[in-house]
């Protein structure tokens, strides 16, 4: 009996990237706050709004920053170096968005609940949207 292996999925499939950046509103906002504004200051995304509230799939306060894949190989060691203590997760946006926030993402530190139950199994994968901010400040 032969188990057939599947093929490797192309890093074509990715169209962009999210950060979810969670927060305390209580304890951490301020830390929150500090964060995004040193990336705005040095990475071209997409800052979201702020969600003093769960909200979809997170189980946590948080804001969302989407980027280019271009951007991921300076944003995502930067974040591993500063984020302050701060749950991130960051997934791949493909045609699958409950896979990209369970099966496909990586967490910068610790590990947080994801309600897969109101994520689809398909969608159209999300381009990177405009960047709303001015980087300055070097990396």
């Amino acid at each position: 009996m032969t188990t057939e292996t599947p093929a490797p999925r192309p890093v074509a499939e990715i169209a962009s990237y999210h950060a979810h950046i969670y927060y305390d509103p209580a304890t951490t906002r301020a830390k929150a706050e500090q964060l995004r504004h040193w990336i705005g200051e040095r990475f071209s995304v997409r800052l979201g709004n702020w969600h003093d509230v769960n909200v979809g799939p997170h189980d946590q306060p948080m804001f969302q920053v989407a980027f280019a894949k271009q951007v991921f190989a300076t944003l995502v060691p930067w974040l591993m170096l500063n984020h302050l203590g701060l749950s991130i997760l960051i997934h791949p946006n493909t045609t699958n968005p409950r896979r990209d926030h369970t099966a496909d993402p990586f967490w910068i530190g610790t590990r947080l609940h994801v309600h897969d139950g109101v994520l689809p199994d398909e969608s159209e994968a999300e381009a990177a949207l405009q960047p709303n901010t001015t980087p300055h400040l070097p990396v």
